[in-house]
């Protein structure tokens, strides 16, 4: 085996590939399998937030930033 990519024959580089290849569908397989289960029939509940009574925030000591 050659330890270098640019003088690498034929056999090492279908061996990066082979090895690439086994990773990305190991990889694509362990995501399949782990997801988690479909809960779009579930019930789903939200709490509601309603809006107070508008109020006024005046003082004499606001800051103006330019």
């Amino acid at each position: 085996m050659n330890h270098s990519i640019y003088s690498a024959d034929r056999s090492t580089h279908l061996k990066v590939v082979i090895v690439a290849l086994v990773a990305g569908i190991s990889l694509a397989g362990l995501g399949i399998a782990s997801r988690v289960n479909d809960m779009s029939n579930a019930p789903q509940t939200a709490q509601v937030i309603k809006a107070g009574k508008p109020t006024l925030n005046a003082s004499a000591t606001s800051s103006v930033v330019r």
